[in-house]
């Protein structure tokens, strides 16, 4: 079975509809270990929205919690103790499980821990960029982070409006793969989303 972690270059960048895309694309698998507020409308109930296909599981947060900040915040309001070790993904028959991660690369989960910790080395990792001012940092940033750790980013998707100049020299200079882009659409539904996981089932089976 293969794993695709998601991780974007900061929040709201695009990761929940990248992931709800390469899901539909694969027919996968999702997993969000950490939902941090908004529970009524999590992330994973954002993507299960915006799947059509019949195969998709969509397995239960590891820590579902309800204040809106960073993990490691969130879990101290809420007196939880946050640690990888209780992180356990799901077994499952499907050849595919997507993982989302939240925010970033580096957002903590504890005083020792971040999001990283829970990537694995065997997991095709994806990197979500989207265009502001230092957002090549942040790219450059994120894909460093990942090597450092002895980790593999797969890919990048770009999301939001185009910017030739940006999505050119962080393809250069990183040498990985652009899987595509998310365009700025007006909205997102099953219909845009089952469009977009034509447009990439291709790139994502050759991982």
């Amino acid at each position: 079975m293969k794993h695709i972690f998601v991780t974007g270059i900061g929040t709201e960048v695009g990761k929940t509809v990248a992931s709800a895309i390469i899901t539909e694309a694969l027919e996968a698998d999702y997993f969000k270990p950490i939902q941090a507020g908004d529970l009524e409308n999590s992330d994973t109930h954002k993507v299960e929205k915006l799947i059509s296909n019949s195969h998709t599981k969509f397995h239960p947060n590891a820590y579902a919690l309800k204040t809106p900040m960073s993990p490691h915040a969130a879990a101290k309001i809420e007196e939880v103790e946050l640690n990888v070790e209780n992180i356990k993904r799901p077994q499952t028959k499907n050849e595919y499980l997507v993982v989302e991660g939240a925010g970033g690369v580096l957002v903590p989960l504890n005083s020792k821990e971040t999001i990283a910790d829970l990537m694995q080395k065997e997991d095709k990792i994806i990197v979500v960029s989207r265009h502001y001012l230092g957002s090549i940092n942040h790219t450059l940033l994120t894909i460093e982070a990942l090597k450092s750790r002895g980790l593999t980013c797969s890919g990048i998707i770009f999301s939001g409006e185009k910017h030739p100049t940006t999505e050119a020299i962080i393809e250069k200079m990183t040498k990985v793969p652009v899987l595509g882009r998310i365009d700025q659409e007006p909205y997102f539904d099953e219909n845009v989303v089952k469009e977009y996981a034509e447009l990439f089932r291709e790139k994502l089976k050759s991982l």
